[in-house]
């Protein structure tokens, strides 16, 4: 019966742990993040290396490579790799773009909200009342508390 107890008390303290407003944040930001990420992909994959490419004379940057172990320039990247270790640049290149473009997009979104922050106003900070008030008021609660008075032959 421990072993029951001791694992449903995990469990509501896993429950509480999963359900802090942090750990949802975060797990919606890395679903986001995922799924931008395969926009991104596709953005460089099919719209920017294919633009790329024809303006330096319709090259694949995607087989780009340096041969290991004396496999032959004229196969495609994937050929090459069967036949032994190659340094696959071109896919580096491509996936360098990917980063590059994905950390510009991360830095204009911070960039936005920064300076939407900076934009609202700073809540109001009421100032302290001046000392006199302070003093007027603790003399006012105590005239208003029901204790002994002076004149009523109190301690003098």
């Amino acid at each position: 019966m421990k072993g029951i107890d001791k694992g449903m008390g995990m469990m509501k303290e896993f429950k509480s742990f999963a359900m802090r407003g942090n750990v949802v944040d975060l797990a919606v930001g890395v679903i986001i993040g995922a799924a931008f990420g395969k926009i991104v992909d596709s953005l460089v994959q099919d719209v920017i290396m294919p633009v790329v490419s024809t303006i330096v004379g319709g090259l694949d940057f995607s087989n780009y490579y340096i041969p290991l172990n004396h496999q032959s320039m004229s196969l495609t990247l994937v050929e090459a790799k069967k036949a032994g270790a190659v340094l696959a640049y071109g896919s580096f290149l491509t996936i360098l773009l990917n980063f590059l473009i994905l950390a510009f997009i991360i830095f204009q979104m911070v960039r936005l909200i920064n300076r939407a922050r900076r934009n609202e106003p700073p809540p109001a900070v009421q100032a302290a009342p001046p000392e006199e008030v302070v003093l007027l008021r603790e003399i006012r609660d105590s005239l208003r508390s029901p204790g002994p008075r002076l004149d009523e032959g109190g301690p003098r």
